[in-house]
């Protein structure tokens, strides 16, 4: 099927894109690496009267270090960040994440920023900022605001971000200490969306003998990625032990919400929940241990 008419503008600087979403309203629709967007639009499930590609767009595909955080453009390419010796550094999820992400042809295109905006709850970058406590920087033709990552999933498909507004920056904060993290995956096929994934991050003290920080949140298991609260509550203070973590990953699958399909049966992806949270904290513990920070 052929998407439906549209216009479509190329703007070359953050502020004329602003400008043309803040006049386009809800008609407008922003184009990023399109591996979302374009097979929607064919569907007729997007319509949008004006396409607005920020491809062009200067300054928004740089990965660096200010300030305390991991900042990473909105621009960025899957592959880039799987390529990347600096965020393999910085943070052990995002680069245990960033091979994941559906498949070659699609990570070569796919940006971060549109796969968050999104917000899809199979979507694997979603999950991984909020076991990161990560933020989301927005602009709009007003001004800039900064979004936690726990409020940018609103829900299934919706994001935090006003039709005139434009991401531009993800900040992920740096260790401060010994720390690990993964991303574990379930998946039917190389590139298929996830079945169930996990993203686990753990911070320890500065003796290494109690979690001084921990981050668990689920993909595809509710109508957005969900962090498991609970379930980082219980980590938290607490030295890591084998009886901890599997009291961590019953809570995390106990909150999880899958729907039975053809992927499996809720009950089936509870306890790959359960499974996947016992061992990425396991993992992640262990690489904490082993760290330099």
């Amino acid at each position: 099927m052929y998407p439906a008419p549209f216009d479509y503008v190329a703007p070359t600087t953050v502020e004329e894109t602003l400008a043309i979403l803040a006049e386009g309203g809800d008609d407008a629709k922003v184009l990023a690496g399109g591996q979302s967007l374009i097979p929607l639009m064919k569907l007729r499930l997007a319509t949008p009267a004006k396409l607005v590609d920020i491809n062009r767009l200067p300054g928004l595909d740089t990965i660096d270090v200010a300030d305390g955080k991991l900042r990473v453009g909105a621009m960025v390419r899957h592959n880039a960040l799987a390529d990347s010796d600096l965020v393999r550094a910085e943070n052990h999820t995002m680069a245990a994440a960033a091979p994941w992400i559906s498949d070659p042809l699609v990570r070569n295109l796919g940006t971060i920023g549109g796969s968050l905006a999104h917000a899809d709850p199979q979507g694997d970058w979603g999950s991984v900022m909020l076991a990161c406590r990560a933020s989301m920087v927005v602009r709009r033709r007003d001004g800039e605001r900064t979004v936690a990552a726990d409020d940018f999933f609103v829900d299934l498909f919706t994001s935090a971000l006003e039709p005139d507004e434009l991401l531009t920056e993800i900040r992920v904060p740096r260790y401060d200490g010994p720390a690990g993290g993964t991303y574990l995956k379930l998946e039917r096929k190389v590139g298929d969306y996830a079945t169930v994934a996990v993203a686990v991050h753990l911070q320890l003290d500065a003796d290494r003998a109690r979690i001084g920080q921990a981050g668990l949140a689920l993909t595809a298991v509710g109508p957005k990625n969900t962090r498991a609260a609970e379930a980082e509550r219980m980590l938290v203070g607490e030295p890591p032990s084998e009886e901890l973590f599997a009291e961590a990953a019953q809570a995390a699958a106990a909150a999880a919400e899958p729907r039975s399909d053809v992927r499996g049966s809720a009950d089936y992806k509870r306890a790959v929940v359960r499974t996947f949270v016992h061992r990425g904290l396991t993992q992640a513990a262990d690489r904490a241990h082993h760290s330099e920070g």
